[in-house]
Order: C-alpha cells, then structure tokens, then sequence
C-alpha cells in the first residue's frame, strides 16, 4: 500500500509517497480503506516538528472517511469517518490508502456527507464542540463571541451556536469569508486588537460575552479577555505569536470569570468518535455543514497538498488516494 511518510521533521519537502507493507487489524482493530483524508494545519505544524509528543517514522493525519475491509463482520463494507488525536501522532494517521483503528472508534458516517465533506469534519467541529459545549456549557439566549469566525474552527463554532441557539457575535481581522457560517447566523464585525473588546461591548449594549471562544489566542488574549461579561468564561486553545500573557488579576477575579484550556490532541481515536456521534444529529438536520472543498490532491501530490494548506489555504484541502 501506499502510505505519505516522514522520517524527520521540516517543511513539507521531507514529506514522500512509500510502498510500505499492508496493515493487518490485530484484535480488536478494523482496516479501512481510505476514501479522502483532509489536512489540517496542526498536520502541517506535525511535519515542521511543533508536536513534541510525534514519534517518527510516521505517516500523518488526523481526518478521514473511508470503508471498513476487515473487522467485526458487522462493520464490513461501512461507510466511516473518523478522526483522533493519536492519528498521525504516536500512531499511523490517514494519509495513506489505508489505516488501521480501534473497533471502539468506528463510526457510520451521516449518509447525508460524500466522503470528501465527512472527511473535513473532524479536527474543527471536535474542537468548536469540545470548547463551546463541553468546556463553556453555552446554552440558549447566552452570548458567544468567537473570534476568528471565518476560520475553520470559528466557522463550526458558528453553527455549533446556532444550533443551540445562542446569540452568535462573529469577529474577523477583514470581515468574513465568502460563505461564511456568521454572515447568515449573527452579527459579524471587523476589528482586531484593542478594537474589539469596544466593538463587542457596543453590539451587546455594554454587557460582554457569556462565552468568547478565541480560535487566535497568544496575542489576542488580553482582548479576548475584556469582552468578557460578569461571569463569563473564555476558552483558549491556541497561543499564535506569544505563548506567555499577562493579566490584571483583579479585574479578573471581580469579574468572576473563567479561564478553560482545550486540547484536541487529547482525544484519541476513540473518544473523537464519541464527539463525532453527538455532531451527527445537527449534520443530519442541515444545520451543520463542512467547510467547502478548495483543492483536492491525489495521494502522489502529498506535497503539493500540505504546501497548500502551509500558504494558508482558506478552504478544505483533501487527499484522494484512489484519484
């Protein structure tokens, strides 16, 4: 079988295309065949060695949907999706035509996604999921912020909120993406840095955010952090350009508010299924949608894939191992 390969860390050119052996399940484990793989950013920051926990060789990725070809004999011939932070990681991931996982993990994939669409699901609706619901417990007639909100966590968060029915206030450095989740679910503003916590406080009549959901983090927290409303709490899940902040404790303290870290990473194969079963109902209904398709690769133009989502490729970019 042919599986994308990195025995070192770099740029996407220390990536290649291997005949490697076939996998074969041990107990409790199911092959599938691989029918498209997306890649992520966190695939990209693997590669380039930002992940301390990868150990190499190793063939990355973490998202995928595909058909189950040994197994349990109730699984046989499933259409799956699946996705893990153990995947590509501290075990072989998806870019490859096939992949071996736990039974524990299978799950169908919603009849209603081609394989392209379930296979960029995982790695931005678990985390928009595990940060507003299972970190901020948003509920109904709460108001969320979510910074970033053309990006591919903010855009699941987006629609993740909708569904339960908060007031969704969306903010982008340069105002949304084309068909951008925000701009049919809320209100969309376009600040950056101090500007922000004004904006928020002038759309919500100088309360603040129950939940702001900062997909930037590092640079953004200090203002992620002042559009907080009494009680409010802030989920961080990412540190772009500084890893150390700082902030009054004071204020932070009278305000009564909380500070929630989420890591994806920690979800293995098994417990992202768990995350992608509780999604499947709003998939379903059409209140979620995956992000559109931007570039499809076959699985010889690994490299050319990963440079794309390197150069910030602002769709889903996905791996076809069959063309």
């Amino acid at each position: 079988m042919k599986a994308v390969r990195f025995t070192h860390h770099g740029t996407a050119d220390v990536l290649t295309v291997e005949d490697i052996p076939d996998l074969s399940p041990g107990e409790g484990e199911a092959l599938i065949r691989i029918e498209a793989a997306s890649i992520n950013p966190s695939d990209v920051k693997n590669v380039q060695g930002l992940m301390e926990q990868t150990t190499l060789p190793r063939t990355p990725g973490r998202d995928f949907a595909g058909v189950v070809e040994a197994g349990p004999a109730a699984w046989i011939g499933a259409e799956v999706w699946g996705s893990g932070g153990d995947a590509g990681f501290t075990r072989d991931g998806s870019h490859a035509e096939y992949i071996v996982v736990p039974v524990a993990s299978l799950r169908r994939k919603p009849s209603v996604l081609d394989f392209e669409q379930a296979a960029s699901v995982g790695v931005n609706f678990i985390t928009a999921w595990k940060g507003l619901v299972d970190a901020a417990d948003l509920h109904a007639g709460e108001t969320v912020l979510i910074i970033a909100a053309s990006g591919g966590v903010g855009n699941a968060g987006v629609q993740i909120a909708k569904r339960i029915g908060a007031r969704i206030i969306g903010v982008d450095r340069r105002g949304p993406r084309p068909g951008a989740a925000i701009s049919g679910a809320g209100v969309s503003l376009v600040a950056d840095g101090a500007a922000i916590p004004v904006a928020v406080r002038q759309a919500t009549d100088g309360r603040g955010a129950d939940v702001v959901l900062d997909c930037v983090g590092g640079v953004m927290f200090r203002h992620a952090l002042d559009c907080l409303a009494l009680r409010g709490r802030l989920v961080e899940m990412s540190a772009t350009g500084a890893r150390e902040v700082t902030f009054n404790l004071a204020d932070f303290y009278h305000n009564e508010n909380r500070l929630i870290g989420i890591d994806t990473l920690k979800l293995d194969l098994t417990a992202s299924a768990e995350v992608l079963e509780k999604l499947r109902p709003g998939f379903e209904a059409g209140d979620y949608r995956p992000a559109p398709i931007a570039r499809r690769f076959p699985l010889a133009d690994a490299v050319a894939a990963y440079q794309a989502v390197a150069a910030g490729e602002p769709g889903r970019v996905v791996l076809r191992p069959r063309g």
